[in-house]
């Protein structure tokens, strides 16, 4: 019994595939095994209330640098994107018990999490900054002691604030910390230099940043153990946009520059 041929253009066509395959998931790996929750659909969990990362947009829709980002990558990975909306201090607890596939929130890539996740290479650099009102006396983080200083919950600025001296409030959510500084009940608030930029910019607050960082550290995805092969694709869509300036053209659209990080921290496979 003889076998029929498959067209020279097919046999092309499956070669292609076939490396490409080969290149974005490493050796072994099928195109269909990215170990999702649910074939085809790229979960990634978020809050939706920390702008510009995440937010909603005039017209009701999710909108933000971490969301512009993951979905770019979803749709790299020809898969649909599902962005699940969860509070920060739940967020490692879902992601282990499987109510999602990764996480966009903006994490910071710690030694102590990366015990506990693996992360995708970094995707955006940035650093803790001390918000305080236009006219406060605070000059840098070293005024701060003794201040009253508001900060996200569960958070590593939280570790920031006690390490100077602080005496520390803590909130579910980000733009409570600033409402409550606007308010005067707090001294200041402790958060991202981008998300602070961007906020006292779009609402035209009576606030300002210290001059110094207090920090300065690279976010992740974070990816359930156990899980190399999302991990490689996710990297290897992430690096392409990069390179082909898509990634640029979606960060600086909201916040003036490409954030992505010179020398991104590489996932621990």
């Amino acid at each position: 019994m003889s076998i029929p041929l498959l067209p020279t253009r097919r046999l092309a066509a499956m070669a292609i595939a076939a490396a490409f395959l080969l290149s974005t998931f490493g050796a072994g790996a099928k195109a269909a095994d990215l170990e999702l929750i649910t074939p085809g659909e790229l979960s990634a969990a978020t809050e939706g209330t920390y702008p510009p990362f995440s937010m909603y947009g005039t017209d009701g829709k999710l909108d933000g640098l971490e969301i512009r980002v993951m979905g770019e990558i979803a749709r790299r990975l020809g898969l649909t994107y599902r962005p699940v909306i969860i509070k920060w201090d739940s967020l490692l607890i879902g992601l282990k018990a499987d109510q999602y596939d990764t996480a966009s929130d903006a994490m910071d890539i710690t030694p102590e999490r990366q015990k506990q996740v693996t992360f995708v290479d970094g995707w955006l650099q940035s650093g803790g900054r001390l918000v305080v009102k236009a006219d406060s006396p605070i000059k840098s983080g070293a005024d701060m002691k003794g201040k009253t200083i508001g900060v996200l919950v569960a958070s590593t600025w939280e570790k920031l604030a006690t390490g100077l001296g602080a005496n520390v409030k803590t909130y579910k959510a980000e733009t409570d910390g600033i409402q409550d500084l606007v308010n005067g009940n707090v001294d200041g608030v402790i958060t991202d230099s981008i998300s602070a930029a961007y906020t006292i910019k779009a609402s035209h607050l009576p606030l300002r940043m210290t001059d110094d960082y207090l920090s300065q550290i690279q976010k992740g995805f974070p990816i359930k153990l156990g899980k190399p092969n999302l991990v490689k694709a996710m990297n290897k869509a992430l690096a392409d946009m990069i390179a082909d300036g898509t990634y640029a053209k979606l960060t600086s659209a909201l916040i003036g520059y490409s954030p992505a990080p010179k020398d991104p921290i590489r996932s621990q496979l």
